[in-house]
């Protein structure tokens, strides 16, 4: 069965956050999907894994095309199948059979936002209460710090 790390964000924007996050996935091997239900997030998202870091970018394509399959990043609500981890964004949900089916699911959330901390907590109570694994990381001082495990 695999974790599920919910990431607080309130010092580093999601556009920050989550290039670094498909590094380290990407790193580790994992085919990673990008979970989202809003078009101009993804869009937005699309854009800064192109941009990269200035060692380079994230190959990556937006669920829809002709070689979806081949993406080692998709970004898409589609299906976890086919993936090793997967990160939500924007609230996207994530059910305990997938996390249950992959290495890695990582839930980012704005920690300035009061219906996207709703999400995370309802997120956090029907993963948890399902028995997947759950990780709480939050900022503090640049450093992400482990909270709660369950």
């Amino acid at each position: 069965m695999g974790s599920t790390y919910f990431y607080h964000l309130t010092e580093s924007p999601l556009e920050t956050t989550l290039p670094m996050l498909v590094g380290k996935a990407r790193g580790a091997g994992w085919r990673v999907l990008v979970r989202g239900t809003d078009p101009a997030l993804l869009k937005r998202l699309d854009d800064v894994l192109w941009q990269g870091p200035d060692d380079g970018f994230a190959p990556h394509g937006i669920a829809g095309g002709p070689h979806d399959a081949d993406q080692p990043v998709l970004l898409g609500n589609v299906s976890a199948d086919g993936f090793a981890c997967v990160m939500s964004v924007g609230g996207a949900d994530v059910l305990a059979h997938e996390v249950s089916a992959i290495e890695r699911t990582c839930i980012l959330f704005d920690g300035h936002d009061g219906a996207a901390l709703q999400k995370a907590r309802g997120q956090w109570k029907a993963l948890t209460d399902a028995g997947c694994t759950a990780q709480y990381w939050a900022q503090e001082g640049g450093r992400w710090t482990k909270k709660a495990e369950k």
